[in-house]
């Protein structure tokens, strides 16, 4: 496969924060269709990875390619508007708008302040939250104020206002952190089913959910890539052991 095919290509990338390479050359492909899973310890660079692709922070070095296009030096919301959406820790939804109005407001025309002006609810937008809020498991809870939803359903609500754009490659962030047992396999759910035309990168700690969701799996360790693979040689990989899962 070439490097053109992938929905992203990450190649020799570096950061250094004052000296410490917080990413080191790290070099990772990631295709479309597909949930990619980065785990590793604390401080390995996941978070600081999924920063350099959106645009939060800037690298030092090397390439990223989304679509065979090059990112670096792109600002954050031409990113978001070819294609990438970034969802972190914790979620950042409207708490005293009703969920519909959530959803209406992450829909892309409605993103500047003159699109925002002069938007209309159009049918195709109603046609596109109901499409979205089916996708999310909330469309019985559309005029609900967001403030009221559990926690696993705002994280939902998240993703759902995410998926508003029509994003192709999908960050996420330790997702089901803080959700119960049920969330959890609702949420495994809705990522194998939103992976079908995006790639999905999620951040997670959770071996069991990882086991559930990951196509493939990429192990951080200090900056650089310790191993990938499928979860079952992931784990059993000594290296991997060693630095991550033995503790």
């Amino acid at each position: 496969m070439s490097n053109t095919d992938f929905a992203l290509a990450v190649e020799d990338l570096t950061v250094s924060f004052d000296g410490f390479k917080a990413i080191d050359k790290l070099t990772l492909y990631v295709n479309r269709d597909e949930v990619r899973v980065i785990i590793g310890p604390n401080g390995a660079g996941k978070t600081t990875l999924l920063d350099l692709i959106c645009g939060k922070t800037k690298a030092s070095a090397g390439s990223i390619k989304f679509k065979n296009e090059e990112l670096v030096g792109m600002d954050e919301h031409l990113r978001v508007r070819r294609g990438i959406g970034r969802k972190f820790q914790t979620p950042s939804i409207y708490e005293n708008l009703t969920v519909f109005k959530n959803l209406e407001v992450s829909y892309p025309t409605g993103r500047s302040v003159f699109g925002a002006l002069g938007f209309r609810c159009t049918d195709e937008v109603r046609a596109r939250i109901q499409a979205v809020a089916d996708e999310i498991g909330l469309s019985q809870h559309l005029t609900m104020e967001a403030g009221l939803l559990s926690h696993g359903q705002k994280q939902w609500l998240e993703i759902g206002m995410l998926l508003m754009q029509e994003p192709e490659l999908l960050m996420l962030d330790e997702p089901i952190a803080g959700m119960s047992a049920r969330e959890r396999e609702l949420t495994a759910d809705l990522l194998r089913r939103i992976s079908k035309d995006r790639a999905v990168i999620v951040i997670e700690h959770d071996m069991d959910f990882v086991k559930q969701i990951a196509h493939k799996v990429t192990v951080m360790h200090q900056g650089k890539i310790l191993a990938e693979g499928p979860m079952d040689a992931v784990q059993n990989d000594p290296k991997v052991i060693d630095v991550y899962l033995g503790h």
